[in-house]
């Protein structure tokens, strides 16, 4: 029963669109020199960007554009009950990947920012200020103000040196590459691991379909 419940469930998002079978640059300055090491500081940028446990049953991969509505859309209306419900509760470990795309003016910015801040610990806030205020910065590309609200003036100066960074732009690109290796075409795209197996969903889907989706394979 449990399984055909759940295979009604993948069915509505096949309807309903969202899920695909799965297999289907900037001035850069040095680091100094109290900068954690290269790889050190890509592998903290990475962590800076999850949000629960890793033992998590399941694993969702975001990969969004901070200037794309829907990617604001999934974040607002899914994504953030998504983690009061699941993540909170340690039953998923939700994984944030930049995936920029080249029609969004300020997209790469924006994931610069979002990048450093996660390399310091923000990574949260920053997010929720880029996609609550996405109409207004979108618009000319002015995102300082909108972080200035959400980090002190010391973490800002830090956030607006590091985004300027080569580790930050690797960061940024490594999403994007792993991306383009899942066969990520547009955003936002989920990918939800259960069990080792992975499902592609494609658009904003609604948190009650999510909700079931999720439901059905922590409880067959």
């Amino acid at each position: 029963m449990g399984r055909v419940r759940n295979r009604l469930v993948l069915i509505a998002l096949l309807a309903a669109g969202i899920v695909l079978p799965a297999g289907s640059q900037a001035r850069t300055k040095p680091r100094q020199s109290g900068d954690p090491p290269r790889d050190g500081m890509l592998a903290q940028i990475a962590q800076g960007k999850t949000f629960g446990v890793r033992r998590a049953p399941i694993k969702i991969e975001d990969f969004t554009d901070f200037e794309c509505p829907a990617c604001r859309a999934l974040y607002m209306k899914t994504l953030s009950p998504l983690i009061q419900q699941y993540v909170s509760s340690g039953k998923v470990y939700l994984v944030h990947h930049d995936f920029p795309l080249p029609m969004h003016r300020f997209s790469h910015q924006a994931a610069y920012y979002a990048d450093a801040a996660a390399a310091i610990g923000r990574f949260g806030p920053v997010e929720n200020a880029l996609f609550t205020n996405q109409p207004k910065w979108a618009v000319n590309g002015k995102i300082e103000p909108f972080l200035a609200a959400v980090l002190t003036p010391a973490e800002l100066r830090k956030v607006d040196e590091l985004a300027r960074t080569k580790e930050i732009h690797e960061a940024v690109q490594r999403d994007f590459a792993l991306g383009t290796r899942l066969g990520v075409h547009e955003t936002p795209t989920i990918f939800i691991t259960y069990k080792g197996k992975r499902t592609p969903v494609i658009g904003a889907v609604s948190f009650p379909i999510l909700e079931r989706y999720l439901d059905a394979l922590l409880h067959p």
